[in-house]
C-alpha cells in the first residue's frame, strides 16, 4: 500500500482521514496524522465525558470527534480509514466506505509496509507476550538495537523515523490485527493454537484463518517457527510457501529445536548442539520452556548460546504472568491475570506442586470450559469464583467429580468483588499454600483490561496484614 514512510506522509497530506477507536495505538496515530496535514476525524463509541482525559491530548489541534452510540453515522466521504483492532473489518459502515473508494487499514498494517528493519512477528493463543519479550531480550543481549510493539501495548508507527535497517523489530500480533493484513513479517512465530476469541470471530475457522496471515504473505527467503506439539500449528507447515522450523518440548526432532534430557537442543539433520539447560530458566512452568523454544528458534541465526543463557538466568517474567506478588505467613500470592482462557489457566496450574487456592472467572469468550475441571480436580484445594464464567467453571469441575470422583473435597465459593475474593482466599489458606489469580476468562465484565484486573489484585494483596 505504501512504498516507505515518505510515501505514506505524501499520501496523507490534505486527505480526509478517519480513525476508529481512540485507544493505546490510535492516540499517537492521530497526532502523527495531524502533523502530516491530514484532516482527522476520530470516531469512538464512548461518550465524550468518558474520554475527557484522552481528548485533552489533542488540545490545540484541529481534530474532529464523533462520539457515542451512533458514532459511525458520519463515517462518509473519507479517503483513508484506520480501524482499531477491536472493530471488525466487515461492519456495514466500513464495507460501504470501502466500496465508495476509501482505503481501510490500521496502524500496524501501515507499520509493516513502511518499516525498514527486519520484523519478527509473534502470534498464538498463548505465550505471545512472553515469547515476544524473550526474542527482544535475546537479540538485545546479542548487541542489536530492538523495538518491541504491536499487541504488547506499544505502537511504533510514530517512532519510524528512529528505526534503521540494522535494527530488529519484534511485534506481538493478535488475530484482530492479523485478520486483514496483506503483508507478513520476515520471521513469523506461532506459539500454539486453540479455540479463542470466539466472542469476536464468527467461528474457529475464521480465527485460525486470521492467524495464518502471519505467514500467508511471506516471500521464499522468510521463515515461520511452528510448534510441533500442536497438531494445528504442525499442519500449518503444509500451507507455508516460505521456510519453516519446528520446535518441540515433547518429541526429539530430526531437524529443529527440542528438549532432550533436560536440555534444549538444536539438530540440523546431521549434528546436534546443546543450547540451554532447562533448569537454568528462571520463570517456572513447561509452557515457559515452550516459549523459550520458540524464541530460540526465531533468534538462533542472529544470536549466540551465551546470550540465550544470559537471558534464561536473569529474566524474571512479564508482569501479570505467574507474577509472584508477595509471600505472607508462608502463603504465596501469584498474579496471572493474563490468563483469559482455560488453556492458560491449565498451564498456570500445572506449574505448581503445592496446594492451590484458585481465583477464577470473568467474561465469557464463547469458548468451551469442559476440560478445565480435570486440572482443577488435580491441583486445587479451594475454588473461588466471580463473574459470568463462574458457573461454567464450576460445571466443568462437577462433571469431572461425577466422572472420576476426583475433586469432591474442593470447596467452591462465589464472591461479588475482588476484595472479597482475595480476603476469602487468604482466610482459607495455610502455610505452604499458593493463592493464584488465573481467571480463565477475559476481564471485560469488570475491568478495562487484564492489567487493571491484575493491578487491583496486587493492591489488595499488598494491603493484607
Amino acid at each position: 500500500m505504501f512504498k516507505n514512510f515518505e510515501d505514506f506522509k505524501t499520501k496523507m497530506k490534505n486527505k480526509k482521514v478517519a480513525v476508529l477507536g481512540i485507544g493505546i495505538s490510535n492516540t499517537p496515530l492521530v497526532k502523527l496524522l495531524y502533523k502530516m496535514d491530514a484532516q482527522v476525524t476520530v470516531f469512538d463509541r464512548s461518550e465524550g465525558n468518558k474520554l475527557m482525559d484522552t481528548i485533552s491530548n489533542f488540545e490545540g489541534m484541529k481534530v474532529s470527534f464523533c462520539l457515542g452510540n451512533d458514532y459511525l453515522k458520519e463515517l462518509k466521504g473519507f479517503n483513508y480509514i484506520f480501524r482499531s483492532p477491536g472493530i471488525r473489518f466487515d461492519i456495514p459502515e466500513l464495507v460501504a466506505e470501502n466500496k465508495s473508494g476509501a482505503v481501510v487499514t490500521s496502524e500496524i498494517e501501515v507499520f509493516l509496509d513502511v518499516c525498514p528493519a527486519k520484523i519478527f512477528g509473534v502470534t498464538g493463543s498463548d505465550g505471545k507476550t512472553t515469547t515476544t519479550t524473550l526474542i527482544c531480550k535475546i537479540l538485545n543481549d546479542s548487541g542489536y538495537k530492538c523495538w518491541i510493539g504491536g499487541n504488547i501495548g506499544t505502537p511504533l508507527l510514530d517512532k519510524i523515523d528512529g528505526i534503521t535497517e540494522d535494527d530488529m523489530v519484534i511485534l506481538e500480533l493478535s488475530s484482530f490485527q492479523l485478520q486483514t493484513m496483506q503483508k507478513s513479517p520476515s520471521v513469523a512465530v506461532i506459539t500454539n493454537l486453540t479455540q479463542n476469541h470466539l466472542d469476536f470471530h464468527k467461528s474457529y475457522a475464521e480465527y485460525k484463518s486470521a492467524k495464518e496471515n502471519i505467514f500467508r504473505h511471506q516471500t521464499k527467503s522468510n521463515v515461520t517457527i511452528l510448534n510441533y506439539d500442536s497438531e494445528v500449528t504442525r499442519d500449518f507447515s503444509k500451507l507455508i510457501k516460505s521456510n519453516f522450523v519446528f520446535f518441540s518440548r515433547l518429541k526429539k526432532l530430526d531437524r529443529g529445536f527440542y528438549v532432550n534430557n533436560g536440555k534444549i537442543v538444536y539438530s540440523n539433520g546431521t549434528d546436534e548442539t546443546e543450547i540451554l539447560n532447562t533448569g537454568d530458566i528462571l520463570i517456572p512452568g513447561n509452557h515457559n520452556i515452550e516459549n523459550y523454544l520458540a524464541a530460540i528458534a526465531a533468534t538462533y541465526p542472529y544470536t549466540n548460546v551465551e546470550s540465550i543463557n544470559n537471558v534464561a538466568r536473569t529474566f524474571k517474567g512479564v508482569e501479570h504472568r505467574l507474577e509472584l506478588v508477595r509471600e505472607l505467613n508462608g502463603v504465596r500470592f501469584y498474579n496471572s491475570s493474563i490468563d483469559s482462557s482455560p488453556n492458560r489457566t491449565t498451564a498456570a496450574l500445572s506449574t505448581f506442586d503445592q496446594p492451590v487456592i484458585l481465583l477464577a472467572g470473568g467474561k465469557d469468550k464463547n469458548i468451551t470450559y469442559k476440560d478445565i475441571g480435570k486440572v482443577i480436580a488435580q491441583k486445587v484445594k479451594c475454588l473461588l469464583l466471580i463473574g459470568p464464567t463462574g458457573p461454567l467453571i464450576e460445571k466443568s469441575l462437577r462433571d469431572e467429580i461425577a466422572k472420576t470422583g476426583k475433586g469432591s473435597d474442593i470447596s467452591i465459593i462465589y464472591c461479588d468483588s475482588y476484595d472479597e475474593l482475595v480476603k476469602t482466599a487468604y482466610r482459607k489458606a495455610r502455610t505452604g499454600d499458593v493463592i493464584l489469580l488465573s481467571p480463565a476468562s477475559t476481564s471485560f465484565d469488570m475491568f478495562k483490561n487484564f492489567e487493571e484486573r491484575g493491578n487491583l489484585f496486587k493492591r489488595i494483596v499488598n494491603e493484607l496484614k
